[in-house]
């Protein structure tokens, strides 16, 4: 039998989706239970072997992700399984086809299966997969197709649910705690909560996955995923998804921590999508509702967009500082490795690498932002990889005069 890889490519939609994109592939970004590619690894049964995105991103060897990779790195003796990182299957049996075939989730073109021999997808293609690359076959997928990244807090807490349903149906509720309503409870092994937290599964499930620990007093409301080694410091958590080793406090609502991020203290932060490495001073807040209750602008490489959405909080990309008494406005977008502080609120739009309070923003110098990085995540005894160190001082020179991408 001839073996099969998975790869994820990113479409030229994925390489925009600000703040994100500028330091990780869009593949890595939780959303319900699992990162996408996670669930692409769920649905056909088998490890990504890489994320074919943007130039500027090959190298990328973050521990525990997918590496990215260049078509030239592409396998030519398997079959191969090209998925766009924006594709959102449903959990289904999938029989891969022996032929070429177009991939198509919920009947949009998100890929293609490359048997051996047949040609790889040129640069457009990744780029734009509605090409008809002239294939007899098609496999089609049920599931969705995010087009924004505020796409993926507005649409977790039905995936959250979903995923909880699928992958840990189990019920098991801690012993001395309080739970209302009638939603399953799934605990992970070595999940540790302290007596008295109040489980509300009146809107949906909770998932603590396993070394999670929970300190009382805390409200835990589904639909809700709290991932591997993450602590909850009391407080009100609720649907949403926190990801592996995060350290949180105070009250989350509607929000997804994509992992290794500290919001230790006191604050809100709602309807927002927190990228990696973030460290939150005590008391930040952020609005997720406009004063005239109208829909919310997010600014994106491609100008200000309309989200249609009332309520949407802000993006915070990789390795971003707030300090004490932080204030973000709604739908405010902040570029990775920025250091903000002050009690002077930001602009919406915050480029990469600043540092400063309000408006007087500088650039936040590399030897320093490098040495500050390695000594956050030795604290997580994880290694700020050569690969990685390329990247951010790719996207260090990328950005110098303009917002994160």
């Amino acid at each position: 039998m001839t073996p099969t890889n998975l790869y994820l490519f990113e479409d030229r939609r994925a390489r925009r989706w600000a703040p994100f994109s500028l330091t990780r592939p869009a593949g890595e970004l939780l959303f319900g239970c699992l990162t996408l590619r996670e669930r692409a690894e769920q649905i056909f049964g088998m490890e990504c072997q890489g994320h074919l995105s943007r130039h500027a991103l090959v190298g990328f060897d973050e521990p525990d992700s997918a590496v990215a990779i260049s078509l030239d790195d592409v396998s030519e003796d398997t079959t191969r399984i090209m998925i766009s990182s924006r594709a959102v299957p449903d959990f289904q049996e999938v029989e891969v086809p022996t032929e070429p075939a177009w991939i198509m989730v919920n009947g949009i073109p998100a890929g293609w299966v490359l048997p051996p021999g047949t040609e790889l997808p040129s640069e457009l293609s990744l780029r734009d997969p509605s090409i008809n690359p002239g294939y007899s076959k098609t496999l089609e997928l049920k599931g969705e197709m995010i087009e924004h990244p505020w796409n993926l807090l507005a649409r977790n807490p039905a995936r959250i649910q979903t995923d909880i349903e699928m992958l840990w149906p189990q019920h098991s509720v801690p012993d001395g705690s309080i739970l209302i309503g009638d939603g399953p409870v799934s605990l992970g092994s070595g999940a540790e909560v302290e007596p008295g937290i109040v489980f509300d599964t009146r809107q949906g499930p909770i998932r603590l996955a396993e070394n999670t620990r929970v300190e009382g007093p805390a409200r835990l409301t589904g639909p809700l995923f709290i991932g591997p080694k993450s602590v909850i410091h009391g407080g009100r958590v609720g649907t949403s998804s926190i990801g592996a080793v995060c350290r949180i406090h105070g009250e989350v609502s509607n929000s997804v921590f994509i992992g290794f991020s500290n919001k230790s203290h006191s604050g809100y932060i709602g309807h927002s999508l927190v990228g990696r490495w973030v460290n939150l001073g005590a008391f930040t807040t952020n609005s997720d509702l406009k004063n005239n209750y109208g829909p919310v602008r997010v600014w994106t490489p491609e100008g200000h967009f309309d989200t249609g959405q009332m309520k949407v909080g802000c993006f915070l990309g990789d390795h971003v500082k707030t300090g004490i008494g932080m204030t973000l406005n709604t739908g405010t977008v902040v570029g990775a490795g920025s250091n903000l502080f002050g009690n002077v609120m930001p602009p919406s739009k915050v480029p990469a690498f600043s540092w400063g309070s309000g408006d007087h923003l500088a650039r936040y110098r590399l030897t320093e932002f490098l040495a500050t990085a390695k000594q956050v995540m030795a604290r997580r005894k994880i290694e700020l990889t050569p690969g990685v160190i390329k990247i951010l001082v790719k996207a260090w020179e990328r950005t110098a005069e303009r917002l994160a991408e």
